[in-house]
């Protein structure tokens, strides 16, 4: 191994500096502030646990995702999590095990063996909110309203909230009959929105026609609320899972668009984002200018009944790294205080101005003490029996 090859880092495996680390770890006492304020209870999930647990209702995207380890102690498979989401959906079920509503935040690392996108970061600083134990449109209005606060607490300027409903696709799949094989088949297209393979994959299957009509229109169902009106008609006639959650759509747009005038909605009928693990709602926030969603989430009923206690739940999650990005990285200054100076008096000084929430910084004999460095704009200097501060 060269000299080089002993500070690379893996691909996709980053570090944070001072300065940077400061600024997200600012932004994530704010959230967290904010997440307290709502009612939502802070919880520290292990790094790693066993297979079973992390994968409960994750679906095989998660399992991908997921680094394996074998514990030395038992023999067993344990993973180290690449998604907390499933990890508090146990802490709900099993530890907690609460008769109503209970709201639940995280911030900590997760570890995936791949990073989304190919140049983002195998480590993301996950920060999130899970509602658990109420079903109603009113628990998915309040996360998504959580999400577009978090984005403003970043410093996002224009968000499009970008808002779909799986139970759509799934009702439309059902009526067509579809075996396992076709359903993954078609998933897989309706992910590409690949027009082409969507015609051929239709034509070449015995589907009943309004089956076939409409999982054709489905994946263009998207543009502004208004798309709610055609897709009523394109979609008569399949059920009242399909006219549920129109329905639903409409009223959340309805709430969201009086309460975040300024937030652009964009529906999308066709999403499948996260479709092996959501069964409702599914949501994401984009910046302009940027190809990846800061935020998404969506809802994810009965997650909890592998451990016994199905509980409906909604969430969003995102990476503190990538919101950390709109928020000023200016340092707060610091007051210098030079080696010469000496004496019990500095000790009781330096004290109270930290009790202030000032920072400062003892310079060391012998180095250099650049008050650029340092992060200092001030300096502490004797002034006759008492101390003066000035600028640097």
């Amino acid at each position: 191994m060269t000299r080089q090859e002993q500070w690379l880092l893996p691909e996709g495996v980053e570090e944070l500096l001072p300065g940077r680390a400061a600024v997200i770890e600012r932004l994530r006492r704010r959230l967290l502030d904010l997440y307290a304020s709502w009612g939502y209870e802070l919880v520290f999930p292990p790094l790693i646990e066993f297979l079973e647990s992390l994968f409960n209702g994750g679906g095989r995207d998660l399992e991908r995702q997921t680094f394996k380890i074998t514990d030395q102690l038992t023999g067993r498979l344990m993973g180290v999590r690449a998604d907390i989401t499933p990890q508090v959906a146990r802490m709900d079920a099993h530890s907690l095990r609460r008769p109503g509503p209970s709201r639940l935040c995280y911030c900590s690392s997760a570890l995936r063996t791949h990073a989304n996108p190919p140049d983002g970061s195998r480590i993301p600083y996950q920060v999130g909110v899970e509602l658990f134990g109420h079903a109603g449109l009113e628990s998915d209005e309040e996360v998504v309203s959580l999400l577009l606060e978090t984005l403003a607490v970043a410093d996002v300027g224009e968000v499009t909230l970008d808002l779909g409903h799986v139970g759509l696709y799934r009702a439309l799949v059902a009526a067509a009959g579809l075996d396992a094989d076709d359903e993954v088949e078609l998933e897989d297209i309706f992910r590409r929105k690949s027009a082409a393979d969507l015609d051929a994959f239709l034509q070449g299957r015995e589907l009943p026609a309004e089956a076939r009509n409409a999982l054709g229109a489905l994946p263009w169902l998207a543009g502004p609320p208004s798309v709610l009106d055609e897709a009523r008609r394109r979609l008569a006639g399949f059920g009242a899972s399909v006219e549920s959650a129109l329905d639903e759509l409409e009223k959340l747009t309805a709430r969201l668009q009086a309460h975040y005038p300024d937030v652009d909605l964009h529906l999308d009928l066709g999403e499948l984002r996260g479709y092996h693990y959501h069964t409702g709602f599914v949501f994401a926030a984009w910046a302009q200018g940027h190809s990846e969603p800061l935020a998404k989430g969506g809802r994810y009923d009965q997650i909890g009944e592998v451990f016994g206690r199905a509980r409906p739940a909604t969430g969003f999650s995102a990476d503190l790294k990538s919101l950390a990005r709109w928020s000023d990285e200016s340092a707060p200054g610091g007051i210098l205080v030079p080696a010469e100076l000496e004496g019990a008096d500095l000790a009781a000084e330096m004290r109270r101005l930290r009790d202030q929430g000032e920072r400062v910084v003892r310079a060391l004999p012998g180095v250099n003490n650049d008050p650029a460095v340092l992060g200092c704009d001030r300096q502490l200097s004797r002034d006759g029996d008492g101390w003066r501060i000035t600028d640097l």
